[in-house]
């Protein structure tokens, strides 16, 4: 299906925007027509119906999140935002880019756990290299714990790399000739985004078509070896701008009961003071409705959201002398935690980081134990069970090694432990009734079936429209 083609499905409004965006790039050649679109669109329709149907009348919020590292952190996605924006002005988008330069795969699989899965996008525009199973693992866990469509990047060209690309041949990456981007390229991101129903957008070919129909070579759109300079930005974001296409018509069974949402009056009702819904997902979230004030107790399975662990979230943690990363890539706990503040005291650093002492305190906890970082260290477990954390996670010898700091004394971090719930819903007044006013009652339940139950208080339900659950489509 060439351009032409697409015009069939899509709006005339998109098509301008995107042809505006090129011609306002006069320094910049256009990237000429993909040869190919069979696969523009796929695997992400639930956001592009969010996109396309929204209304004047009726403004749908779209969550996308940008991860990866330098590459996906390079300053390129505001020009997909404002593109957007610019195209799609009845929707209020909410778009984040969480990247982590030099995070590879290895380390991004421990870093979404506060980065990723809290902000729970409806896209997600992911691009990382580094270990596959890793990458896997990422795309794995994401499925498992949203509901965010993804677009898998395929890698652009890097300074040596030729732009005769090697062509997939057999079925198993060990056994062919070519680079680790080859096997990444051609053999395991395909392999995962069939097997996780994911889009593959194929930008490495597509780069490299621009470049011969330019005649030019991989370094003209790089500043360095493989980051990209004004050039290379800009075509990532048109090549993903034309990527982002509505299919109508395109069956809507992967992607129609990952999210469902439930009229109040209509789909469930209210008896008397009490509203039940009984839902299969792991997020619930409230709409607010036209309406006197009011106010009712949040309640999942007859008990407090606060009783669930897993509707807890730590922040990512202050950043590392140098480069400014997290300073520990990823905490868990033991015992179910309590929103506060927790900072960590490390001193006695020698001189390469690799060994060191810490304290932990939470500003409600308290002072709760201190651990040692070395070559016998073992997992920390604060002495109230709420602090868990692996030696391999502190990032202090890494950043050293990227930052080059003078040698390093002590140094304090700090994050914070946030609910992802509500024990009271209060809906916002609502001042623009063409917009949603979400309130997340509930997220990160353990993905299954559960009952919602809104209890009114002092007698006066509040005011709310519908109830939204996600159901993430992958069990264990």
């Amino acid at each position: 299906m060439r351009l032409p083609m697409i015009l069939s499905t899509l709006s005339v409004l998109p098509v301008l925007a995107l042809l505006a965006s090129l011609a306002m790039a006069q320094d910049y050649p256009a990237p000429a027509p993909p040869a190919d679109t069979s696969q523009y669109g796929q695997h992400f329709q639930r956001t592009m119906t969010l996109i396309e149907t929204s209304t004047p009348e009726h403004r749908n919020t779209v969550r996308i999140l940008f991860y990866g590292q330098s590459i996906t952190g390079a300053n390129w996605h505001p020009m997909v935002a404002d593109y957007l924006r610019q195209t799609y002005p009845n929707v209020d988008f909410v778009i984040e880019n969480r990247a982590l330069g030099g995070f590879s795969s290895q380390r991004l699989v421990r870093t979404m756990w506060y980065d990723l899965m809290p902000f729970y996008p409806d896209l997600l525009v992911f691009h990382v290299y580094g270990s596959h199973s890793d990458y896997e693992e990422i795309i794995r866990q994401v499925r498992r714990h949203t509901t965010a469509e993804i677009i898998m990047q395929t890698d652009h060209l890097g300074a040596k790399d030729s732009l005769e690309l090697t062509v997939k041949s057999g079925d198993n990456a060990w056994t062919q000739p070519g680079s680790w981007g080859d096997k990444m390229n051609l053999w395991f991101l395909p392999e995962y985004a069939q097997r996780y129903g994911c889009s593959l957008q194929p930008q490495r070919t597509e780069w490299a078509q621009y470049l011969k129909d330019n005649n030019l070579q991989p370094q003209a759109l790089l500043k360095d070896g493989v980051h990209p300079n004004e050039h290379g930005k800009w075509l990532m974001a048109t090549l993903l701008n034309r990527y982002m296409v509505y299919r109508p018509d395109a069956p809507t069974d992967e992607w129609e009961n990952l999210v469902k949402t439930y009229v109040v009056g209509q789909d469930v009702q209210w008896d008397g003071d009490t509203l039940t819904l009984e839902f299969e997902g792991n997020r619930v979230v409230a709409l607010a409705g036209t309406g006197e004030p009011g106010a009712a107790e949040v309640l999942i399975d007859g008990k407090s959201p606060a009783e669930f662990p897993e509707c807890y979230s730590f922040t990512r943690p202050s950043g590392t002398p140098g480069v400014g990363w997290p300073t520990i890539k990823r905490i868990t706990w033991q015992t179910p935690p309590i929103i506060e503040t927790w900072t960590a005291e490390c001193t006695d650093f020698n001189e390469d980081r690799t060994a060191f002492r810490f304290t932990v305190t939470g500003s409600v906890t308290g002072p709760d134990g201190s651990g040692t970082v070395g070559p016998d260290a073992e997992t920390f477990v604060s002495d109230s069970g709420r602090i868990v954390i692996e030696p391999a996670d502190w990032v202090f010898a890494y950043d050293l090694q990227v930052g080059g700091k003078k040698p390093l004394e002590s140094w304090k971090t700090t994050w914070k432990v946030e609910p992802l719930f509500v024990e009271t819903y209060r809906p916002a007044p609502v001042t623009d009734p063409t917009r949603e006013h979400l309130t997340v009652l509930a997220q990160g339940l353990p993905n299954g079936r559960h009952t919602l139950t809104l209890k009114a208080t002092d007698g006066q339900k509040p005011a709310i429209g519908a109830i939204r659950v996600y159901c993430p489509p992958l069990r264990d």
